[in-house]
């Protein structure tokens, strides 16, 4: 396997994209060897889905697009980062205001760390930001049983 793969798409702000954006990134973790059935597979793809969620609903038309990008760094992170233009950065909202919405970074936080990852926010050139989540990537790696055996 290459030192570092990626791949990245660009799509237009819109509700239909996150299921573009879904599709993306499982065909490429398909390519990079996680089956679809895997616990990481299925937790990435919850992951971009409301990421991409956020991209379209919460920059109020100032982002007309939003990008996803996937990396594998040398084999052991697996890196989602979804980019939108809009210069608003996610935050947690009262529990009042989550009972009908607004449980989407609760969600992401929680998978992220239930896998042994982290969650960062990073702002881009245009004044925007970058949502990235890094996992560790345990395709290929030797399973071994419970008893050391």
């Amino acid at each position: 396997m290459a030192d570092h793969q990626e791949a990245s798409i660009t799509l237009p702000s819109e509700p239909a994209s996150v299921a573009t954006a879904r599709r993306f990134v499982a065909e490429v973790l398909r390519e990079w060897g996680l089956p679809d059935d895997a616990d990481t597979a299925d937790s990435v793809r919850l992951i971009v889905s409301e990421l991409a969620t956020n991209a379209v609903q919460h920059t109020f038309g100032q982002s007309p697009t939003f990008t996803v990008d996937v990396l594998l760094e040398r084999g052991e992170w697996l890196r989602v980062g979804v980019t939108d233009s809009h210069p608003r950065w996610p935050k947690r909202l009262p529990a009042a205001v989550q009972q009908d919405n607004g449980r989407g970074m609760v969600i992401i936080r929680w998978l992220t760390v239930e896998a042994g990852g982290r969650l960062t926010v990073s702002p881009t050139d245009d004044g925007g930001k970058t949502v990235w989540i890094a996992l560790p990537w345990t395709v290929g790696l030797p399973v071994t049983s419970p008893t050391g055996c």
